[in-house]
């Protein structure tokens, strides 16, 4: 049975993979020496993900399906179990976000979707709760990774971010890493499932000031909207609600940057924060 420092993920998906994990090695008769000779991962990190101390990536998990021949059922169960990462306020946002066919956001920060690993890592680490707490940050970030796998999802869904300018003008102290991320940005606009805009400062005033919106298309039509300010999140179901931040989004749309305008003007920060 797998041994908990504590009882907090126990009957969670978390703990699920946890158990799997122990139980695939423990028949398989391999030690976890040999584990990670075949691998190529630290014996160390593969125990504490047997004990449910640590979430993996999804690369670890498939190289464990690769050795134990499981197929994807390691990266299934990782799937729900990165979700345990989240505070149960976001999780649900992100169960939408997964099935979304459609999806549109407002942002006042650059949304997990598109961010580098070592940005999130910036922007993690800078919560005080968390600066005495490097693995509880190294978890956060595999599981803000793993978010963007939607990206490559077949079909693939429709996203449209409109970046507030403030958002593409507050650099990271690392001027590599502020490269690099508005660089990956830059990158993301050139999918043809990817539509990125740029509400500029001159464009003025408007109802959406002070936190991002994002909203959910669903396959049967269905919709919701995800309301998110710095230390807080709500998710909005109500159609007829859902339907106003809708026109809010459309309106705010007419105001910012066309594609092009918006796609020149990222290049044009990404020509200037080259390290």
């Amino acid at each position: 049975m797998v041994e908990k420092n504590s009882e907090e993920y126990e009957g969670s998906a978390r703990w699920v993979l946890a158990c799997e994990l122990q139980r695939l090695r423990e028949e398989s008769g391999k030690s976890l020496a040999q584990l990670s000779e075949e691998t190529n991962y630290d014996r160390t990190y593969l125990h504490r993900l047997e004990t449910g101390e640590r979430l993996s990536k999804r690369p670890v998990m498939e190289a464990l399906d690769r050795v134990y021949g499981t197929g994807e059922l390691l990266v299934r169960l990782w799937g729900l179990a990165r979700l345990d990462a989240f505070k149960d306020k976001y999780r649900e946002f992100m169960e939408c976000e997964a099935k979304a066919t459609i999806m549109h956001k407002y942002m006042m920060v650059i949304p997990g979707i598109l961010q580098t690993e070592d940005y999130a890592r910036v922007v993690l680490s800078s919560v005080p709760s968390l600066l005495t707490n490097p693995d509880e940050v190294d978890e956060l970030v595999a599981a803000r990774m793993g978010r963007q796998e939607l990206l490559g999802r077949s079909p693939a869904p429709s996203i449209r971010v409109i970046f507030d300018e403030s958002v593409l003008r507050r650099p990271t102290v690392d001027r590599r890493i502020w490269h690099e991320q508005l660089a990956r940005i830059a990158s993301a606009a050139e999918a043809p499932n990817l539509t990125i805009q740029v509400l500029r400062f001159d464009a003025g005033v408007h109802d959406l000031m002070g936190g991002s919106l994002s909203l959910l298309w669903m396959v049967d039509g269905s919709g919701v909207a995800y309301l998110e300010g710095n230390k807080s999140g709500g998710l909005v179901e109500e159609p007829e609600e859902v339907a106003k931040y809708r026109l809010s989004y459309d309106r705010l749309r007419d105001l910012a940057l066309p594609p092009p305008a918006s796609a020149a003007f990222i290049q044009q920060l990404v020509e200037d924060s080259t390290p």
